[in-house]
């Protein structure tokens, strides 16, 4: 009879879907391209324009490529990405509240301060991004990875985390209270000083990142961890 064999290594989440590039893309304008309730963006290159503190509600963008976009203390609520590029824009402070983004890409982005509250994102690739002090508080990741990023101090507070990947990721201070993590997987992170160390539940972490992760434990579970003189 054949043997079998036994493991207890975590199954690697699915990797992100490519997005799909625009079919004939178009350069957007201003004023013909701005940013307004009900909007519907399709095949445009928004290039470093500056959009800052636009306020958008019911938004849809399909294909589209930001490049060098200003976007910063821009709010957009119920908006739909797909199939979306966002490439060295400056989205500080944005407001995103029962977003979805879809098969998309953000790198080389500043997310500084960003609130995305009661998000979805599946298929979508954060690269290189400077995202410290971001909230994505209640929000859904399914195949998401967030790659050479600055998460200092941002919050995954009540988020399902359970499809996300972290690989060589800052992730000092930030929060985890209330999420929902298992099969989430950490590799050359920095995890020292999370917050809601619980809510890592069930997530994979490389042996070189559980060191960061020791005193957060021990808070939670009130240890005291003492030197031996």
């Amino acid at each position: 009879m054949p043997s079998s064999r036994t493991t207890n290594r975590a199954k690697l989440p699915k990797a992100p879907k490519a997005p799909k590039p625009p079919v004939s893309p178009r350069r957007a304008e201003l004023p013909e391209h701005d940013l307004t309730d009900d909007g519907l963006y399709r095949d445009l290159v928004f290039g470093p324009l500056d959009l800052a503190g636009r306020d958008a509600r019911d938004a849809e963008f399909e294909r589209c490529a930001f490049e060098g976009t200003l976007l910063p203390s821009a709010a957009f609520e119920r908006a739909t990405l797909s199939d979306t590029a966002f490439d060295r824009c400056d989205l500080a402070n944005l407001r995103l509240a029962n977003a979805r983004l879809f098969t998309s890409t953000v790198s080389g982005t500043r997310l500084t301060g960003a609130a995305c509250t009661d998000c979805a994102f599946q298929d979508v690739v954060f690269a290189s991004c400077r995202a410290d002090l971001t909230g994505f508080r209640f929000s859904t990741f399914t195949r998401v990875i967030f790659r050479d990023c600055n998460l200092e101090g941002a919050t995954f507070q009540n988020a399902d985390l359970r499809g996300v990947r972290f690989e060589d990721c800052r992730l000092g201070g930030a929060q985890f209270s209330g999420a929902t993590a298992a099969g989430a997987r950490f590799s050359g992170c920095d995890l020292r000083g999370v917050g809601g160390a619980q809510g890592l539940r069930g997530a994979v972490v490389a042996p070189g990142d559980a060191a960061g992760l020791l005193a957060s434990l021990a808070a939670e579970f009130d240890i005291t961890i003492e030197d031996v003189p």
